[in-house]
């Protein structure tokens, strides 16, 4: 799984096969490795977060952290994103 970057025990990153049709930009969270069963997060247009499933079960304070981060980053993770499957769609 391409990962994007590490914070502490968690890694963002984006699963290799995201469906066809392809779903809409989001990143995964887990720790320690890439899983199935991790946490969620939608991109929004605007480059905001928003929480899909918290399957990896983060504690709040983390995830709100994790969000922050991801906002902040949320260009160089569109970048990515489009450089990987090469077309972008948002979930709003």
């Amino acid at each position: 799984m391409p990962q994007i970057f590490r914070i502490g025990p968690y890694i963002v990153y984006f699963w290799s096969n995201e469906n066809d049709p392809l779903e809409p930009i989001h990143v995964h969270i887990a720790t320690g490795r890439a899983s199935a069963n991790s946490t969620k997060i939608w991109i929004t247009s605007s480059g905001k977060t928003l929480l899909c499933n918290n399957a990896s079960k983060i504690p709040p304070h983390d995830l709100r952290k994790l969000m922050r981060i991801i906002e902040a980053n949320s260009t160089m993770i569109i970048d990515k994103w489009i450089s990987l499957f090469g077309e972008i769609r948002y979930f709003c």
